[in-house]
Order: C-alpha cells, then structure tokens, then sequence
C-alpha cells in the first residue's frame, strides 16, 4: 500500500514556522513525532518504488533517511533551534561523497535533487576530470530529452569565475568544470508532494536522474 505525505506534515510546519521555540515545540511534540513517522512511511514507499530501477535503494532504512530537525545554533546568529523543514537523503550528503537523492519536505519550497552536494577537493577534482575527459558522454546525460524537461541547468551556487587550477582554460567543458555542486533540481508545490501517487512520480523523476549519479559516481570510484 502506498502511502502519500499527509497534510497534517505540512501543517505542523507551517506552525513551526510562527512558532520557532521549544515552549511551543514540546507541547507540540505529538505532532512532530506523527510527521516524522508519516515521513518514515513515505520513504519506504518510495525505497520500494525506487528499487525497481535501483537495487542498492533497497539497502536504506527509511528510519536512517531523515535529517535531524534540530539545528545546530553554535555559530549561527540565528538561534531558532528547529529546522522549518524535513529532509530524507537516499544516499546524499550525511557523511557521504557519492551521489544520491534528496527529498526535502517545506510548504511552497519544497523539492527533490540528485547528484552530489559540496564534494570534498578530492572528489570534486576527480569529477572534473571525468568531465574533461569524457564530455561526450556527460553532455549526452544532460541533454537528454526527459532530463532536459524535468531539470533546467545544474545548480549554479558558488560556481567559479574562472576555470579551476589544472584545466585549460580554452577547455570546452569549461563552464562545467566551474561548478562546486553537480546538483541537479526539481521544484515540488504543494499538491504535488500530497498526491496519494506521489512515491511513484518522484521515483521516476530520480530514474531519470541516474544516469548522472552513474556519472558521477564512477568519476570518484575510478
């Protein structure tokens, strides 16, 4: 049985967001502990759907998927304690280098990505180089079709001014080899993230995105 995110989720943090303290938090409790569970419950739905295309998926536990929701204030000006949105990583960022997917759960802002967020210099040098090397191939990922309709263009945060040390500059692939994160988007609205089919959409949204794990990833293990 597939299970859809639940409005009382986006509620809850819709609440969270005007009342940002652990007064209002620990009488709430209740409600946060029924949004992570409904979270649980979505994720294994869609570890399950996303197995049909990806075996290692299978390999999560829903449980282990989800960010803390506690932040961590000690060198922020901003001492709000709780996150105003959930997350769930299948393989991205919590202490990984590889790429993998991300759901992040926020009313209005809500969104998926793939790929590989902040490489440590190792990685991000290798991934460069796999680009350099074998443009062909990457630029085939993505231009392909269903890529193209679904993600507008890599994330471009902190994307550099000029072509990294150790690349030429008349490179072709210049303006790839520029990039930090190697992230690509999809926006989420409201209705879609609460949709009873939506498990089944994102997986297929992440299907089309493997290609350029796949990319990434044999970059690093090389």
């Amino acid at each position: 049985m597939s299970v859809s995110i639940s409005e009382n989720t986006l509620t809850f943090l819709k609440n969270l967001v005007q009342n940002n303290n652990r007064e209002w938090f620990t009488e709430n409790k209740r409600y946060y502990t029924e949004s992570q569970e409904n979270l649980i419950a979505f994720m294994e739905t869609l570890i399950s759907e996303m197995g049909t295309f990806d075996e290692d998926i299978l390999k999560n536990d829903a449980k282990k998927t989800l960010f803390r929701i506690y932040r961590d204030v000690r060198f922020s000006k901003d001492k709000s304690p709780y996150k105003t949105n959930m997350g769930a990583s299948l393989g991205m960022g919590k202490g990984s280098w590889k790429a993998g997917y991300y759901l992040h759960v926020e009313p209005g802002k809500s969104f998926l990505a793939s790929g590989i967020y902040m490489p440590d210099s190792a990685a991000l040098k290798a991934i460069r180089k796999e680009i350099s090397l074998y443009s062909e191939d990457f630029l085939k990922i993505i231009h392909q079709k269903d890529f193209k309709k679904l993600f507008k263009e890599l994330d471009q945060d902190d994307k550099l001014k000029k072509i990294p040390q150790g690349f030429e500059k008349e490179d072709p692939m210049a303006e790839y080899l520029k990039l930090k994160n190697f992230i690509v988007v999809y926006p989420l609205t409201d209705d879609q993230l609460t949709h009873k089919d939506a498990a089944k959409k994102f997986s297929e949204v992440f299907k089309t995105a493997k290609p350029l794990n796949d990319f990434l990833n044999r970059a690093i293990e090389e």
